[in-house]
């Protein structure tokens, strides 16, 4: 059983930076790709970033180049660096992790909160 526990969250003003870390138990991390969404209220589910096993990152167009995903396999831990932050990125972030590769699972972290606002 994999379990996803994310850090880091909080209050930011525009303009400003943070940075979420998430942590996950099991040994499938290192075959895994993590990421985090993101659900603002009474909106859905959204793609923030992703992350391969080997590295390849994806990102929504709307924090491309602003948000930096990163993972440690030796750590288990999968990062999500956040600059010039938005009102609009306010919302609950979500890590996940897909396992395994032929048929992926979705495991969710408990969600942490950012709020962009001044």
């Amino acid at each position: 059983q994999v379990q996803l526990v994310e850090s880091g969250g909080g209050l930011v003003q525009p303009g400003g930076s943070l940075r979420l870390s998430c942590a996950a138990s099991g040994n499938i991390f290192s075959h895994s790709v993590v990421g985090w969404y993101r659900q603002a209220p009474g909106k859905q589910r959204e793609l923030v970033a992703t992350i391969t096993s080997g590295g390849s990152t994806n990102y929504a167009d709307s924090v491309k180049g602003r948000f930096t995903i990163s993972r440690d396999n030796a750590k288990n831990t999968v990062d999500l660096q956040m600059t010039s932050l938005k009102s609009e990125d306010t919302a609950v972030y979500y890590c996940n992790l897909k396992f395994p590769p032929w048929r992926p699972q979705d495991y969710w972290g408990q969600g942490t909160q950012v709020t962009v606002s001044s």
